[in-house]
C-alpha cells in the first residue's frame, strides 16, 4: 500500500497543513480526525489497517488531514468569534485547497469525493458535505456532534450559523444546494448507544434532515457500542466496501 504526505502553506489558514495519502485509486475518501488530532490519527488506531484490503484492491484511495480545533472550538483562551471565524478559514481551506488537491490528485477528473470522521471529526466531515454538495456526494458520520453553538458561550453571528449544520440545513430552500442533497448525495449517520455516545444527536440531525425531504440513514448500534475505535472501525470496514463497491476491479 502507498502511502505518500503532501504539505502546502494554507492561505486560508496562514500554516503550513499535511495531508496522507493512502492508496493508488478508487473512491476519494477525506477523512478528518477526531477532537485536536493529527492528520495520523486513523492510521495510528489501526483504520488504515483494517481498510488495507479496500485500498489494495482499488476500491477507495483515502485522504486524511489535520484539525485546527485546538485553534478554534477547543481554545477557551478565544473569544466566541475568533473560534467561529477560525472555523470559518477551515471551511474555505477544505473548499479552496484540500477539494482541488484531491481532484488534481485523482488525475484531474471532476470525481465527487466522499467524506468521514468520528466524534468530531464527524462535525466537520457532515458540515464540509452540507456546504459543498458540488464536490461531496458521500457522507459516513460516526458518533457525532452537528450542533455548535454549544461551544459559542452564546454568541452568534453568520461564522457560526453558515458551521453549524443543525441550524442552516433547517432553512435550507434553494435550487442549488437542496436539490444536490436530496437527489446526489448518500448521507449515512452512525452512532452507538453505549458509554460515552449521544445517538440523540444523530437523532437530532436526522430529524432536520427529513424535515427537508434530504434522504439519508440512521443507524444507530447497540447499547453495548461505546464511543472508542474499535467500534468506529466497524463502521468504516462495514461501510466503505457497500458504499464503494463500484470503484473495484472490473
Amino acid at each position: 500500500m502507498r502511502k505518500q504526505v503532501h504539505r502546502w502553506f494554507s492561505p486560508h489558514l496562514g500554516k503550513e497543513m499535511p495531508i496522507a495519502v493512502y492508496g493508488h485509486y478508487g473512491k476519494p475518501l477525506l477523512m478528518f480526525p477526531t477532537a485536536a488530532a493529527d492528520f495520523e490519527e486513523y492510521e495510528r488506531f489501526l483504520v488504515i489497517d483494517v481498510l488495507r484490503p479496500y485500498l489494495d484492491a482499488g476500491i477507495v484511495k483515502i485522504y486524511s488531514i489535520n484539525s485546527i480545533n485546538r485553534e478554534s472550538w477547543m481554545n477557551e483562551n478565544l473569544y466566541p468569534a475568533q473560534r467561529a471565524a477560525r472555523q470559518m478559514a477551515y471551511s474555505n481551506y477544505i473548499s479552496h485547497e484540500v477539494c482541488p488537491f484531491i481532484r488534481s490528485d485523482c488525475g484531474g477528473s471532476p470525481i465527487k469525493i466522499a467524506a468521514t470522521g468520528a466524534s468530531f471529526g464527524a462535525y466537520h466531515a457532515a458540515n464540509s458535505v452540507f456546504r459543498n454538495p458540488g464536490s461531496f456526494d458521500t457522507l459516513i458520520a460516526m458518533s457525532g456532534s452537528y450542533d455548535i453553538r454549544p461551544w459559542c458561550d452564546g454568541f452568534h453571528n453568520d461564522d457560526v450559523y453558515f458551521n453549524n449544520p443543525i441550524e442552516y440545513l433547517q432553512h435550507l430552500n434553494d435550487d442549488y444546494f437542496l436539490p444536490l442533497l436530496r437527489h446526489h448525495t448518500d448521507i449515512h449517520i452512525i452512532s452507538g448507544q453505549g458509554a460515552y455516545e449521544a445517538p440523540e444527536r444523530s437523532r437530532d440531525l436526522s430529524r432536520v434532515l427529513y424535515s427537508r425531504g434530504i434522504p439519508h440513514s440512521l443507524d444507530l448500534w447497540g447499547y453495548d457500542v461505546n464511543h472508542d475505535w474499535p467500534w468506529w472501525r466497524r463502521m468504516l470496514d462495514l461501510y466503505v466496501p457497500r458504499l464503494f463497491h463500484a470503484y473495484g476491479p472490473k
